[in-house]
Formats: C-alpha cells, sequence, structure tokens
C-alpha cells in the first residue's frame, strides 16, 4: 500500500485520535502537525471519492449575486 491509500486505522490515525483525546500530546508541535497532515489527507482521499461539499460561503456570495443581478434588471435597467 502506498503513502497515498492508507486506511483510516493506520498508525497515523490511531496516533492522532490519541493525541487529540488530550494529556501532553495536545500540545505537542509534531502530534499537532501529524494531526493536521492526517485531517488534509482524509479530506483529499474524500474529494477523490467525491464527497466534497461547497463551503457555505461559497453558497452565500453566488445567492447574494444572483439576487444582486435580479435587482439591477429590475430597478435600474
Amino acid at each position: 500500500m502506498t503513502e497515498t491509500q492508507r486506511e483510516p486505522g493506520d498508525e497515523r490515525t490511531r496516533e492522532a485520535r490519541t493525541a487529540r483525546s488530550g494529556g501532553l500530546g495536545a500540545l505537542d508541535p509534531v502530534a499537532a502537525y501529524e494531526r493536521r497532515t492526517a485531517r488534509i489527507r482524509e479530506e483529499i482521499a474524500r474529494n477523490r471519492r467525491g464527497e466534497y461539499t461547497v463551503p457555505t460561503w461559497v453558497l452565500a456570495l453566488a445567492l447574494a449575486a444572483v439576487v444582486g443581478v435580479w435587482v439591477l434588471i429590475l430597478f435600474v435597467l
């Protein structure tokens, strides 16, 4: 298995869960780096499987743009 195809139960994920549970591991910068990279890897894997979602701020911006264009068309033109 390659570096990018790790299973959810692999060693790094277990270490991240242990560090997340509290104790001195939460203050360790190396553990924090490993947790961050594990979260990024998991997100990339979800996105590759098609489980991505559009952030709320993007949806709000799109809605504001549509409403703005509609108001512009109705009252200005």
